[in-house]
């Protein structure tokens, strides 16, 4: 969705983004400190609010103070999609050129904001939060979750403590190009990096759940293994996916030979003829997978082109162009 129009206003510098599912016992207080905080620290801002599909008075608490609070946007969504849809909605209907988003239930501080965007002015693009202090079970939640974060930036060369934490900063240029969907919001900044952005860790605070049902369990860590599956094929393997399935498929092929070099040989010097040897179906089977993951790999070869082609989108992504304000040599002096 393209930025909402600002008519004759100019633009917030800063947009805080707070998905919300079920929080009528804290929407009211996350309300209250972030505009404390953001109205002291003399920034034009904006607040984008999203209701996940709550079955509680969430919306009704949104959509009135979206009515006596300046500034302040309510997204309501007819069900219920999850996290990611709500961060992406967030950051379509938002306008600011900082984006921070954060959880709506009183666990992150608004007054790490300042922080954030201090080490964006270091000239970095996504300050992301480390929540060193986290207050939450260790083994229903701080055990799996270091794992999980030790595994991620094993895999995708983006090493930070905690990917799991909400509360981050991001510049809009380094966001704008990125799609979220599935489960993605946890890997927003491994998606940012695959842009070309500079991450930085920033330590923040963290507060007990005081009120209201936390949304996550440990059922949600397969979903986070399959998703990172997915991410480092797109970090990776996007623009040429034959290097993965030619890959494996040379694998295969290489399986086949060699099985089949060993059924030839108990053939002529063992007596253990073809039609009674399993290797030589096991042999085949290879073969056949490694021809199919050789076609896979050809076949996501012409989907990425077409996809370049359609989208207009360049496989690359550029920082910044510089050039002198002369003409070049051998340019038209008329």
């Amino acid at each position: 969705m393209p930025r909402p129009e600002p008519g004759k206003k100019s633009l917030p510098e800063i947009t805080i983004m707070v998905p919300l599912y079920n929080e009528e016992e804290n929407v009211l207080e996350v309300i209250e400190r972030i505009y404390e905080v953001m109205e002291g620290l003399g920034r034009s801002f904006e607040v984008v609010l999203v209701d996940d599909g709550s079955s509680d008075h969430t919306p009704d608490l949104l959509l009135d103070a979206a009515r006596t609070r300046p500034s302040l946007r309510a997204v309501l969504f007819r069900r219920n999609y999850g996290q990611t849809a709500a961060l992406a909605a967030a950051i379509d209907y938002s306008r600011g050129e900082i984006l921070i988003p954060m959880d709506g239930d009183l666990q992150n501080d608004p007054k790490d904001v300042p922080l954030l965007l201090a080490k964006l002015e270091e000239g970095y693009d996504v300050a992301s939060g480390w929540r060193r202090d986290r207050k939450d079970p260790f083994l229903t939640r701080k055990l799996p979750s270091k794992l999980a974060n030790g595994l991620i930036s094993r895999i995708s060369g983006v090493r930070l403590h905690d990917y799991g934490c909400t509360l981050k900063a991001y510049r809009r240029e380094i966001l704008q190009p990125v799609r979220l969907v599935g489960e993605m919001h946890r890997f927003i900044p491994i998606l940012a990096a695959w842009e070309g952005a500079r991450v930085a860790e920033v330590p923040v605070r963290h507060h007990p759940r005081t009120r209201g049902a936390s949304k996550y369990g440990l059922g949600r860590t397969f979903k986070v293994i399959l998703d990172l599956i997915t991410v480092k094929f797109l970090v990776s393997f996007i623009t040429k996916p034959i290097y993965v399935f030619g890959g494996v498929g040379a694998l295969f092929f290489a399986s086949s030979l060699l099985i089949t070099g060993y059924t030839a040989w108990q053939k002529f010097f063992q007596g253990v003829w073809i039609h009674k040897n399993p290797w030589f179906l096991i042999a085949m089977s290879f073969g056949l997978a490694g021809l199919q993951f050789l076609l896979m790999g050809l076949l996501g070869e012409l989907i990425i082109r077409v996809y370049f082609d359609a989208s207009g989108r360049p496989p690359y992504s550029i920082r910044t162009v510089r050039q002198s304000e002369e003409d070049p040599p051998g340019g038209d002096a008329s």
